[in-house]
């Protein structure tokens, strides 16, 4: 009897899940239908993990992340760990992503036990519920006709993140917008409760949007071959518990691109308007010089 084939959800759940290797030294793999260079999501999410095997009984509050070098999906990438601080209330580790004997990224993460303060928040701007709005798989659907043959399978692939864009996604030749947008999105299937791991998944669908924001002043397409786009470096607080499988409204806004580069921020609310996690992110939009 064949064993139940995959979901996507469930091929990220396992991406997450890195193999050790010796300590503080983790192993991680790419998917298979990568083509050029490892998702920065991917990345951010697996060190994230490699970092939580080192600790225990706290909760990260925060995460600072550099892309060096692209990754390569062909090859595992190994995660080392360095137990930087152990205090009484808060843990730091830094983690380091290597592939062919060269750093590609660099995490600094902070955990902390558990504990009351203080509490406010800014309120959750207004958007339609998501029922409302169509999912992107859809939308990708009805242009898929337009990309080359070798893209389409790609392009349209069932997805582990569930994405609904509260103004519809223009793939190709957008018309000029404000550096803002509303995106809702859940995992695809019901997690576990670890809150860690939902930590962790976050992390991954983070990236997914939000270097996008500040193209949408520059009529940037997705498909756009005159711009050189990647993640530069990707910061992250969490503020409150919640669940990566239920809607999470991600509110995105990019106040300034210069020097080739864009600046982008995000906030991450429940359905209910808890503010549960903060995002700020620069990435490279450098314009390609005609050949």
């Amino acid at each position: 009897m064949n064993p139940p084939e995959k979901s996507p959800l469930d091929d990220v759940l396992d991406l997450l899940d890195l193999e050790p290797i010796e300590v503080n030294i983790f192993r991680g793999v790419s998917p298979k239908d990568r083509m050029q260079r490892v998702f920065g999501g991917q990345v951010l999410g697996q060190a994230l993990v490699a970092a939580y095997r080192t600790v225990e009984n706290r909760v990260c509050h925060s995460l600072h992340a550099y892309f060096l070098r692209g990754g390569d999906p062909k090859v595992p990438i190994l995660y080392e760990v360095d137990r930087s601080r152990d205090g009484a209330s808060f843990t730091s580790r830094r983690v380091v992503a290597i592939q062919h004997g060269h750093q590609i990224f660099t995490l600094a993460a902070s955990f902390q036990t558990p504990e009351e303060g203080f509490e406010h928040q800014f309120d959750m701007p207004d958007a339609p519920d998501p029922e409302s709005l169509r999912p992107e798989t859809e939308m990708r659907a009805e242009v898929v006709d337009k990309l080359p043959e070798e893209e389409r399978s790609w392009f349209t692939r069932p997805q582990p993140i569930e994405m609904r864009h509260v103004e519809p996604v223009e793939f190709f030749k957008p018309k000029k917008r404000e550096p803002r947008q509303l995106v809702w999105f859940r995992a695809t299937e019901k997690l576990p409760d670890d809150l860690s791991l939902n930590q962790c998944l976050l992390a991954y669908a983070s990236d997914m949007t939000l270097l996008d924001t500040a193209t949408r002043p520059h009529r940037v397409g997705w498909f756009d071959r005159s711009i050189q786009m990647a993640s530069i470096d990707h910061a992250m607080w969490f503020h409150r518990p919640f669940r990566a499988d239920e809607w999470l409204l991600y509110a995105q806004d990019a106040p300034s691109a210069s020097g080739a580069r864009g600046f982008n921020r995000g906030s991450i609310y429940t359905r209910e308007g808890v503010l549960v996690a903060s995002v700020a992110q620069e990435g490279l939009m450098r314009p390609r010089k005609p050949k």
